[in-house]
């Protein structure tokens, strides 16, 4: 990974440092209750130490650091309880992102939205499972630009910043990517249909499906020990096919 160079201005710098931290705890690089050390951090990524104080208070802000007194910074556990509560508000709104998309996107909007699908298909086919998570992102990010609600869209942002780590654990099994890939050409076909209320519903539905995967994911795998759950005990899933990824 490109360490960032030192510059004057700090502002765009700590953005730099927040983006590539952001991506290490995404893809378990900075593993969850792990102590993050401002001196190692400093040397690792060429920095001083107020563009990184400044880059973990955006990382805080998003949950994904937890900033401990006088003891530097601590990347935060996922719990059960909090990742199925974040899941249930981000599918109604991603839901509404659809169906106000059908009625407000342009034809080219959608077109450059096939674009990206078809992109994320071919990562797909590759086993490129960071290549497809990244377009899967944008994609669902796009729907959201393409509802044309500022107050829904910024709504979104916050949430799902929250839900990265727990979004790339969707698919870690063969199976559940590639039902995610056949939700995906519904929904796509949804929307070039311009059936908002079919979109909706199987945005939901999309969504749903991903919590519990990743839900599935943390019980069976047993990573739920190393994460922390302060949720109620659930029933144990059946395991599934373990795929590892692309890096």
């Amino acid at each position: 990974m490109t360490k960032p160079e030192e510059a004057p201005d700090n502002t765009s710098l700590h953005f730099r440092v927040a983006d590539i931290l952001r991506d290490k705890i995404t893809y378990g690089e900075l593993a969850p209750r792990m102590r993050l050390t401002e001196r190692v951090l400093c040397e690792e990524l060429n920095v001083s130490r107020t563009p990184l104080r400044e880059a973990l208070k955006t990382l805080a802000s998003e949950g994904l650091v937890e900033l401990l007194q006088n003891r530097g910074a601590m990347v935060t556990a996922m719990t059960l309880a909090d990742t199925a509560q974040t899941f249930e508000v981000l599918s109604v709104l991603e839901g509404l992102s659809g169906e106000l998309a059908c009625a407000r996107a342009d034809e080219a909007a959608v077109a450059g939205l096939r674009q990206l699908h078809e992109a994320m298909g071919a990562c797909y086919r590759a086993g490129d499972r960071e290549g497809y998570f990244e377009l899967n992102q944008t994609i669902h990010a796009r729907l959201f630009l393409l509802a044309g609600n500022p107050v829904l869209l910024a709504t979104h942002d916050k949430l799902n910043l929250r839900l990265r780590r727990a979004r790339y654990f969707a698919n870690v099994s063969q199976s559940r990517w590639d039902s995610a890939m056949a939700e995906h050409e519904q929904i796509m076909a949804a929307l070039e249909a311009r059936n908002g209320k079919r979109l909706r519903l199987l945005l939901e539905e999309h969504i749903r499906n991903k919590c519990d995967s990743v839900i599935a994911a943390l019980l069976s795998s047993g990573a739920i020990r190393a994460i922390g759950s302060s949720a109620a005990p659930l029933p144990a899933p059946k395991r599934r096919e373990a795929a590892g990824r692309s890096r």
